[in-house]
């Protein structure tokens, strides 16, 4: 289990490492969309993947933590 609890750990550290800045919250990329008018959708793109994959870290590790 401490495996498996290192490897969301470095995971989630990983992101918030990213050239591209993952989005704290749901708003956070909400105010990027709107504020880029159609331009830097690639980063747009990017920013949703990273900040979709550390919701499901998340609740993976609240799910371990909660058993």
């Amino acid at each position: 289990m401490k495996e498996i609890l290192d490897l969301i750990d470095a995971e989630l550290s990983s992101i918030d490492r990213s050239i591209v800045a993952t989005p704290e919250t749901r708003e956070n990329l909400d105010t990027f969309a709107k504020g880029n008018s159609g331009c830097s959708d690639a980063i747009l793109t990017q920013m949703a993947v990273q900040y979709g994959y550390k919701i499901a870290l998340e609740n993976i590790l609240s799910t371990i933590k909660d058993r």
